[in-house]
């Protein structure tokens, strides 16, 4: 195996780098802290740079022969010098199906039952009479309904997994009808296949989905086919009363169009982590919007984090070693 120089501009924790160094004795480690930059001597060398918002200069990285990114997606990647490259990039996809497909159930749920509502009752310290408890917190009837999961990969299909055991029908759309071969996909193990619970359609079938889903989930990556894909006439053509669940990336869904149906009633909720601008500002609507649930971009963190990502790393490096095809490699024509 040959040695490998590692770069890493990421703040994790010195066992991390322990346990790197226990597992790849031969590795040349170096690691930043926010602020720095390295030096044109260790940069020169660098195999393999581990970050997810600091990009060198492609001259100024000669010998660099993968990026191995700490985020799933790449929007971020495709403005800066080393996208125009043909050095590999890889993302982190694999180590947060599960906890954003639970962020999903949960966000499902709390809409259906209500809770966004409650909670605001909860705040005023008032109890609702019995008449405005039927009225405004009966919850939606998700057994039997339809959920439309926009972008089926692994995050969809483990959506898809756990929607089904909810009695709910699901709806995936991807890129085609079928699976296609494409680069290896780093796997925890951990989560488990939809399979052929889900009906699947191809991009074309936007329409369809839309008109038929009771809950629509937002999952797909932010590319230049996807931004703005849920914009006004999209959002009209759910049934009436449709719940909206985004955790994909902001610029997806038009906010404004969605805000203006959520008032009007046209959708009956949303839960959304993600947003055009972020961090949000204090003085968006959306921190007060009633049926609203709000979070802070919290859908992807993973709690094994440390050590899925350690796994990853130590893949990618063995890969680049031996002279093999990396996992998670990004595919620059579809854009992730």
């Amino acid at each position: 195996m040959t040695s490998l120089t590692y770069l890493c501009t990421l703040p994790l924790p010195d066992a991390w780098f322990d346990e790197l160094r226990r597992r790849m004795p031969d590795l040349d480690i170096h690691r930043t802290v926010p602020g720095d930059v390295p030096s044109p001597e260790l940069l020169a060398r660098v195999d393999l740079l581990h970050t997810s918002e600091w990009f060198p200069a492609a001259r100024s990285v000669p010998g660099l022969r993968c990026v191995q990114l700490d985020t799933s997606g790449v929007d971020h990647v495709r403005t800066t010098d080393l996208w125009a490259t043909d050095i590999p990039i890889a993302t982190l996809g694999g180590i947060a199906p599960v906890p954003m497909a639970e962020y999903a159930l949960m966000s499902i749920l709390e809409l259906a039952h209500r809770m966004p509502l409650i909670e605001r009752t909860r705040a005023e310290r008032r109890w609702p009479s019995n008449a405005e408890r039927l009225e405004r917190f009966t919850p939606v009837n998700l057994s039997g309904a339809t959920v439309g999961i926009i972008g089926y990969g692994r995050i969809g299909r483990e959506i898809s997994r756990l929607a089904s055991a909810f009695g709910m029908h699901v709806l995936g759309l991807r890129r085609t009808a079928s699976s296609s071969p494409g680069a290896e996909k780093f796997d925890t193990g951990r989560q488990v296949d939809g399979g052929d619970r889900a009906e699947i359609l191809p991009m074309e079938g936007l329409g369809e989905v839309l008109r038929r889903s009771d809950v629509l989930v937002v999952v797909v990556p932010l590319t230049e086919l996807t931004r703005g894909l849920i914009g006004a006439p999209e959002l009209d053509l759910l049934p009436p009363g449709a719940l909206v669940v985004n955790i994909a990336r902001g610029g997806i869904v038009d906010e404004a169009a969605l805000l203006e149906r959520l008032r009007d009633g046209r959708i009956g909720g949303a839960a959304l982590d993600v947003f055009d601008d972020e961090p949000l500002a204090p003085d968006s609507p959306w921190w007060s919007e009633p049926g609203v649930l709000i979070t802070p971009h919290v859908a992807g963190l993973a709690p094994q984090y440390h050590a899925q990502t350690l796994d990853l790393v130590v893949e990618n490096l063995s890969r680049l070693a031996d002279g093999r095809p990396l996992v998670n490699e990004v595919d620059r024509v579809s854009g992730y």
